[in-house]
């Protein structure tokens, strides 16, 4: 068991080329669209949500912030139907993938960013030094926000990383302790396997819970640069 234990975050290959990209775009293909007056109750329900996740993203927004809405809702449903499919026996969840994480954090970091340096340039400074600073403080201060700054995609990338990797984890050593408990000692199984379908609901939970943390933060970043 130990030595399979890291074997569902290894990038799949297929005839010795990674399939990771085909995974990452999976997710697009469930979100069906259709043309038609009346849609079906999957379409609907599709409509809704991305209504409810703009509604809920977007209100606190300028116009200007409000462009980003559908890289926004994008954002939370890529994540969110990849975590979710993540959870399906013998599947590849790429935002178990640290570098995958980074690939979308810095760059919607970096674009906030910058576009509060080019429209609120003043603000944008100010961030860097808090009005009152006694004068012996201002190096240390300086260097210190600055450090804050730059860690933002990291935290972004790492939180997401680390809570699904180790929901990913847990489910792992409790379902190989519970088929090897099955033929020692049953009654202790049974436990275990209850044990097993609670985390796997949490595990449902946080796979929509850390999508939406991770969108609503870079809202929140966007939120401060324009």
């Amino acid at each position: 068991m130990n030595e399979n234990l890291f074997a569902s975050f290894i990038t799949p290959t297929m005839m010795g080329l990674p399939i990771v990209i085909a995974i990452i775009m999976f997710p697009s293909i469930i979100m069906t669209t259709s043309k038609r007056l009346i849609t079906n109750r999957l379409n609907t329900f599709q409509q809704w949500l991305v209504k409810l996740i703009t509604k809920q993203m977007m209100s606190m927004h300028s116009p200007k912030g409000q462009t980003w809405s559908l890289m926004l809702v994008s954002l939370i449903m890529f994540i969110g139907s990849t975590n979710l499919l993540g959870l399906l026996p013998h599947t590849f969840t790429p935002t178990t993938q640290l570098s995958m994480n980074l690939g979308m954090a810095i760059p919607l970091w970096a674009g906030a960013v910058i576009l509060g340096f080019r429209h609120k340039t003043k603000n944008s400074l100010a961030h860097f030094l808090p009005q009152g600073t006694p004068i012996p403080l201002i190096p240390m201060l300086i260097i210190i926000e600055t450090i804050s700054l730059f860690i933002q995609p990291m935290a972004l990338a790492v939180r997401l990383t680390a809570n699904i990797t180790a929901g990913h984890l847990l489910m792992h050593l409790i379902g190989g302790a519970t088929l090897v408990l099955t033929s020692i000692s049953p009654p202790t199984a049974i436990i275990t396997f209850s044990v097993l379908m609670l985390l796997t609901i949490l595990e449902l939970a946080v796979a929509l819970i850390q999508a939406y943390v991770f969108t609503l933060l870079v809202s929140l970043y966007l939120h401060d640069n324009t």
